[in-house]
């Protein structure tokens, strides 16, 4: 029951902001088109894997066998992505920072909401990856917990971000 709550919630943030960023903040600018592509790109990502966690949540909780070992499995082909997706998506979010930096920058202001948000998305997003470093080298239950706490609060952050008007 869960899972299908959380899969549906996770359907209405992709789709919702689809339907924000390119309908709702079209811009003429071609390199801000590009930069909002980045960032959509790069949030589908980190939504993907800020999703582990509650799919080792699942499997923690439920008492559907079939259930968990379905997710057990589906989590032990995906945790091959995972560090992967994470640095597409960082590499993305990159160029989305370098891009708003530039053209969004000089416009609204360095010290708008929105920018102060983006720069303290980008902060916890380089927290979460050197957290997930070190415990990829080393696993212990701090490490672990260190790490998607700040994965939380970035994704928090970054959803923040992005609602912003600007």
């Amino acid at each position: 029951m869960y899972h299908r709550l959380w899969t549906i919630a996770n359907v209405i943030l992709i789709l919702g902001s689809i339907l924000y960023i390119w309908f709702f903040r079209p811009h003429d600018s071609t390199l801000i088109i590009i930069s909002q592509f980045l960032a959509q790109a790069a949030m589908i990502l980190f939504i993907f894997n800020v999703n582990m966690y509650f799919i080792f949540l699942i499997i923690r909780k439920t008492k559907q066998r079939n259930v968990k070992v379905r997710l057990a499995t589906f989590s032990r082909y995906f945790m091959k992505w995972h560090i992967k997706m994470a640095i597409t998506a960082s590499i993305l979010i990159l160029g989305h920072v370098l891009i708003n930096l530039v053209k969004i920058g000089p416009i609204s202001g360095y010290n708008h909401l929105k920018m102060l948000l983006g720069y303290t998305s980008v902060t916890f997003l380089v927290i979460t990856l050197l957290a997930g470093y070190l415990r990829h080298k080393k696993a212990s239950g701090f490490r672990k917990k260190f790490h998607r706490i700040m994965a939380m609060a970035f994704t928090v952050l970054f959803l923040l971000h992005m609602l912003i008007p600007l």
